[in-house]
């Protein structure tokens, strides 16, 4: 019986999320831009991934490399930020240059975390790049 009520429950949650409303702010782009942006954030998606893996196998030199090349300041010149920005609510652009800026904080963190063998403050500061996701997908939806 309880497997019976935890399944319908689980059914129900999933049903219920399924027709809520986007509330998202639907950020227009010319076809071409929004390509590009979404193929960004897949790269990004994907950095996030090698960086907890490079992590995990203890290689904090590599996973700051992908952090600042793929997702830092550092990056912005190859994600075309300075023409995608024209395109976007500026508070986009805020929460984008707020994760680049984490993700180039947590080199510096993953380089001192080789040294010193604290893992704190690198997940700690890679948090804080997702966190810029999250806001960012949570906030607005492209089109």
């Amino acid at each position: 019986m309880t497997i019976k009520i935890t399944t319908f429950s689980i059914l129900l949650f999933f049903s219920a999320n399924l027709f809520a409303a986007d509330n998202r702010i639907k950020v227009e782009l010319p076809s071409h831009m929004r390509d590009h942006m979404l193929s960004n954030m897949r790269d990004h998606l994907l950095a996030l991934q090698e960086i907890t893996r490079y992590l995990s196998d203890s290689e904090y030199e590599k996973a700051a490399d992908v952090a600042e090349q793929r997702l830092g300041m550092s990056s912005l010149e190859s994600h075309g930020a300075s023409h995608m920005g024209k395109f976007m609510p500026k508070e986009m652009g805020a929460i984008g240059t707020s994760m680049h800026q984490a993700a180039s904080r947590f080199a510096i963190s993953a380089r001192d975390a080789e040294l010193d063998g604290g893992l704190h403050k690198a997940f700690s500061a890679l948090s804080e790049v997702m966190q810029q996701c999250v806001a960012c997908h949570s906030g607005y939806r492209v089109h």
